[in-house]
């Protein structure tokens, strides 16, 4: 099966402190941390070492006669394309992103960056090795086990300079997260405080009003005579005579 080589760039979030939270905003005049100089030294022996093991391979990998495998074409082809991918690696990417490296030695980016072009480069190179292994010639498999054991060499002490960085990072993280807590906890305690004032007294009831009853009116006396029963009805016509 054929692989094609290449690595993504996978970007480890970023320590980023919000400007607000600062204490103090950072001047543009202000020169960066110099990086340890064991730090530089650790990883311009990790550079040299991948180096050599690149030329290593470009050498051996340029003397291997696929062509003359004792298989068929079809795998010949496969064995001939891994090995002129792995060549074009060792040549246009690998040195861009060793380059990068050195020059920001404690960049956690560009150091995953070599470590996953490196984990490319191992599997490609096993499996060309095991295809060598398997059809081509006895000294041309013992030299690419040679180089493919300096890979993994490599790749592991990546792998360890990326825990290392790793943890440095976290701590100093950890400790802005601290300075920062302690300069708004000064803050607090600088400014002065607010007075708040309280009026507990009461203020005087007002007296309630009373509704006047409401009176319903008496009806009006009435002005008509009242007859008397005792009385005879008078007769508006007398009877004659």
């Amino acid at each position: 099966m054929k692989l094609t080589l290449g690595f993504s760039l996978i970007l480890y979030p970023a320590l980023v402190v919000a400007q607000s939270a600062a204490p103090a905003p950072a001047k543009p005049t202000d020169a960066p941390a110099p990086v340890p100089y064991s730090s530089v030294s650790q990883v311009n022996l990790l550079l040299s070492q991948l180096e050599q093991t690149s030329q290593s391979m470009q050498r051996d990998l340029s003397g291997l006669r696929i062509e003359k495998w004792k298989t068929d074409a079809n795998s010949k082809r496969r064995s001939q394309a891994d090995a002129a991918s792995i060549q074009r690696n060792l040549q246009t990417a690998l040195p861009e992103i060793v380059a990068e490296l050195r020059n920001s030695p404690d960049s956690l980016p560009s150091t995953f960056k070599v470590y996953r072009n490196l984990d490319a480069l191992y599997d490609v190179f096993v499996s060309l090795a095991e295809s060598t292994g398997a059809f081509g010639a006895r000294d041309e498999y013992q030299t690419l086990q040679n180089d493919l054991s300096s890979v993994e060499t490599s790749r592991r002490m990546f792998a360890d300079r990326m825990e290392t960085l790793a943890g440095s990072k976290e701590a100093e993280l950890s400790k802005l997260r601290t300075d920062l807590q302690a300069a708004r906890a000064t803050e607090k305690v600088a400014a002065p405080p607010k007075k708040t004032v309280v009026d507990d007294t009461e203020p005087p009831k007002q007296p309630v009003k009373k509704k006047p009853a409401h009176k319903v009116p008496k009806p009006p006396a009435s002005t008509s005579p009242t007859p008397d029963a005792t009385a005879p009805p008078s007769t508006a016509n007398p009877a004659p005579q």
